[in-house]
């Protein structure tokens, strides 16, 4: 009987020294710094370069860090040593009214370190991960620009402006309300992008997919749309239709103007003459706008194949412009705030918010 109840004693003392240990590593890893003017909206730049990062807006006055990856500290160790700068260790700064995270910026190449950050409420989040890293941000109504190769970026009860470019990724946001003059944009090359807004939000709505479908559960009533087609989709279009009737497309281009009839009225003549030049002009615009489409497809995809390579630290290009493809464009609920998303592979979706 008393081995058994020293061996309980051991054991909750065990427990017990185990979890201070484990509060004490979380009192190290935390970090916080607090804006320089309170009064004003602060913005938070991240720069993480490997790892997952999770925003959490909050009723507070300081940014809030925590990582298993120690901060570079100013204070003295106890050795009376400070230190400058570390091989895996993050950076927590303010000046300006601007608090910079930063990790991995000079190239470390060794294992990614994963971020918990609580911000005031109506700061601005820009965060930038070049090699790969999951984004999440929740309860801010600040602005927001995110831009990443290679994660998923998730938002949630977002109100301000949104800008978020992903290479590989699906994106998933779930707006809280839009506010004018603030609006939204979205672009993966691979991956789904869903948008949930309230039922009676107002916006201009722009989406563009390549290999996907466009999809929405609002009723027709409440989201007018047209659907678009790229020339060179709207010209294939028109080629299907041809074999279907039987008949062959005319793939010769615009044919010389003919001479003119005896008889003929010459005014008319050189009126056909210029609609015939029109018509030729227009035909080798519309083949420069195909080619500098095939173009901008080509580098994307490339773009897409060394993504996965590119060294840590090096800066996050902008995505190309993105062109062709299917377009559906409308108003919700009569029109208000530009929501605009576009991928390549991926489907878009527009849902109510439940």
């Amino acid at each position: 009987m008393n081995a058994i109840r020293i061996h309980t004693h051991l054991a909750v003392a065990a427990a017990l020294a185990l979890s201070f240990a484990g509060a004490a590593r979380a009192d190290d890893s935390a970090s916080s710094v607090a804006f320089s003017d309170p009064s004003k909206p602060g913005t938070l730049k991240i720069r993480v370069w490997h790892g997952d990062v999770t925003v959490h807006g909050a009723d507070v006055k300081a940014v809030t860090v925590s990582s298993e990856t120690p901060a570079v500290n100013s204070a003295p160790r106890k050795d009376g040593m400070r230190i400058l700068s570390a091989t895996a260790s993050y950076v927590l700064s303010e000046k300006g009214n601007v608090v910079t995270l930063e990790y991995g910026a000079e190239g470390y190449g060794g294992n990614g370190a994963d971020f918990d950050v609580t911000v005031p409420r109506d700061t601005s989040v820009v965060a930038a991960n070049s090699t790969h890293g999951d984004f999440a941000c929740a309860g801010v109504s600040g602005d927001i620009d995110v831009k990443t190769m290679n994660g998923e970026v998730k938002l949630d009860e977002v109100s301000g402006g949104v800008l978020v470019e992903t290479l590989n990724g699906d994106i998933s946001v779930g707006v809280k309300s839009l506010a004018q003059s603030r609006p939204l944009s979205f672009s993966s090359m691979n991956g789904r992008v869903t948008i949930r807004v309230p039922a009676d939000a107002k916006a201009a709505v722009r989406f563009r997919t390549h290999r996907g479908s466009i999809l929405t559960n609002f009723d027709d009533k409440a989201l007018v749309t047209k659907t678009e087609f790229s020339h060179r989709a709207a010209r294939r279009e028109r080629e299907h239709k041809g074999r279907s009737a039987g008949s062959t497309p005319d793939i010769q281009g615009p044919q010389a103007p003919r001479t003119p009839a005896a008889g003929e009225d010459e005014a008319d003549w050189h009126g056909e003459v210029r609609d015939s030049i029109r018509e030729a002009a227009e035909e080798a615009a519309m083949a420069a706008r195909e080619a500098a489409e095939a173009v901008h497809e080509g580098l994307a995809e490339a773009r897409i194949e060394i993504s996965g390579v590119m060294p840590p630290g090096s800066p996050i290009p902008p995505l190309p412009p993105m062109t062709g493809g299917k377009i559906v464009s409308g108003a919700l609920n009569g029109g208000g705030v530009e929501i605009q998303a576009s991928t390549l592979n991926g489907d878009i979706v527009l849902k109510k918010a439940e």
